[in-house]
């Protein structure tokens, strides 16, 4: 048990820095905002924004989010098995 909460709390600080990094990545939503404004709104970034670099980091931001809180509860039941 003391390998398995040890290589637990490895991946999960690994997470934990990807996360972190993940985030500071993704440029503010007021960033785009004076474009909108500016009647900017249908333009070709909009219409394939799905393939952006920011949604691309929102997405993953959503799932390392959701591994990070998994392995947080994983290492709180292996803690309390012990």
């Amino acid at each position: 048990m003391e390998t398995l909460s040890l290589v637990l709390t490895i991946i999960q600080l690994l997470t934990c820095l990807f996360l972190i990094c993940v985030v500071l990545l993704q440029s503010g939503k007021r960033s785009g905002l004076s474009g909108a404004i500016a009647g900017g709104a249908d333009t070709f970034m909009t219409k394939a924004k799905a393939q952006t670099w920011d949604a691309k980091l929102a997405k993953m931001t959503k799932w390392v989010g959701l591994a990070f809180v998994v392995l947080t509860l994983a290492l709180n039941l292996v803690k309390a098995a012990a």
